[in-house]
């Protein structure tokens, strides 16, 4: 079913909940609640609860993104539905009065998602914590709704956040999330294979992010990476003893800062940048409406970025700095000589080419860079880092965003997982990513 028609039929299955109300119609009445508060409140909700899941289960940073993209499109569905129409809706085609309660609607869309997702999320590792998970959730929608004042406008506000989660939960039903693993077991030179510490394979939680059906794309791989460097070149041979120099756990030529900086970008990129956004949009203080938008077209480009960068890992299938290290004697280069002890300094569970984290770190910054330039104004913005890390702070400041991407292309080498050029090229993916999204989805009306 295409996404038009998919709209279609959601549009006139959600229209009852609002029409009921007698809020299908739109007046120049200024909004109810019209600050970020509850915006970023709710977004900061949603990477606290959907990041506590399990890995197979739904918090593994690939899917992670892709539930973070449901929740914040459905949040700017239901404040892009509410008064005069600015944007074109993502799934939501109904709208509401204009003096509908956005708070009651930020709180309503992002609390049925979220609780829809924590909810289905399938226990392929055991998930005790789901139970708890949901009540603190159901906790936080009714302090929400509390704080909000009662009559016609918040009902109106609870009734197009309930519209607009339906829509968004309608339109991803059966779109490829937790579907069958893509990989294709090859052991020549050249392919994937996973660690098996203890002789037990490491396998991706979600080997299936690179089939799901996309956000904005018109396929998982509209943007298909450049592929890795033949195994005879001068490029490969560069790049493998880079890492293989740099990246090593032991007796690596990295420094102790490296080091730290290494591991202090394993945290999960949907934290990062969604925690970024949020310290800018109190900055500059944007409204609800233009904060629900740019954490949409952020989040769904993020998601995007990691169902094509997935993708493109399956399709190369290409292996590892683990793997080819040890296994260079079989590569045909006489540049590359094999080490049978080098193992690396973190490792990660699925095959090379691009970089993920490249990947989404590119997406995001794209998007925020469109709305507040590389160098944001009123100074530095800080990003915590969630992964234990005893070599230096948690939280680490940055003036520009051309810093941490510079950055994390060198990080992802001195950590010993990815080969140089998979950095790069999954920052132009993700650059690409961004760039259609916001070209093509929840554009100002007339363009």
């Amino acid at each position: 079913m295409s996404r038009r028609r998919s709209t279609t039929l959601v549009a006139l299955a959600v229209g009852g909940l609002l029409g009921a109300l007698g809020t299908t119609g739109a007046s120049a009445a200024p909004a109810t609640g019209t600050d970020a508060s509850e915006v970023t409140h709710w977004n900061q909700v949603a990477t606290s609860t959907l990041g506590a899941l399990p890995g197979p289960d739904g918090g593994a940073p690939p899917a992670f993104s892709i539930n973070m993209a449901m929740v914040q499109g459905a949040v700017y569905d239901a404040v892009n539905a509410i008064g005069p129409k600015r944007y074109r809706p993502y799934v939501l085609e109904t709208r509401t009065g204009a003096r509908a309660s956005v708070d009651a609607a930020v709180a309503t869309a992002a609390h049925d998602v979220i609780a829809n997702l924590v909810t289905t999320a399938p226990e392929r590792v055991p998930f005790p914590g789901r139970a708890g998970l949901l009540g603190t959730l159901a906790t936080t929608y009714a302090a929400s709704l509390d704080a909000v004042a009662g009559g016609a406008s918040k009902r109106q506000g609870i009734a197009v956040g309930h519209a607009a989660a339906a829509a968004m939960l309608a339109a991803r039903a059966g779109d490829g999330r937790f579907g069958p693993s893509a990989w294709v077991n090859d052991t020549r030179p050249g392919h994937w294979q996973p660690l098996a510490p203890g002789g037990v394979p490491a396998l991706d939680p979600t080997p299936w992010a690179g089939d799901v059906r996309p956000f904005t794309l018109t396929s998982s791989s509209q943007f298909r990476s450049t592929p890795p460097p033949d195994l005879g070149s001068a490029q490969w041979a560069t790049e493998l003893n880079e890492v293989k120099a740099l990246g090593r756990a032991t007796g690596s030529t990295r420094t102790d800062e490296q080091t730290y900086i290494a591991r202090w970008w394993q945290s999960a990129p949907v934290f990062s940048w969604n925690e970024v956004a949020r310290q800018l949009i109190t900055r500059a203080d944007l409204t609800a409406a233009d904060s629900a938008r740019l954490l949409a077209l952020q989040n769904l480009s993020g998601a995007d970025a990691v169902i094509n960068c997935w993708n493109d890992k399956y399709h190369f299938d290409f292996w590892r700095p683990w793997n080819a290290v040890v296994r260079a004697g079989e590569d045909g280069n006489d540049a590359t000589v094999a080490d049978p002890d080098w193992t690396a300094l973190i490792a990660a569970p699925y095959p090379e080419w691009t970089s993920g984290h490249n990947c989404l770190d590119a997406a995001h910054v794209a998007v925020l860079r469109m709305w507040f330039g590389d160098d944001p104004v009123g100074g530095p913005f800080q990003i915590t880092s969630f992964f234990s890390n005893p070599g230096g702070p948690g939280v680490r400041t940055f003036d520009t965003f051309s810093q941490p991407l510079t950055e994390v292309i060198e990080a992802r080498i001195w950590a010993g997982l990815h080969y140089r050029s998979s950095d790069v090229q999954g920052q132009v993916l993700g650059r690409n990513v961004a760039a259609w999204a916001t070209s093509h989805y929840l554009r100002p009306i007339g363009h």
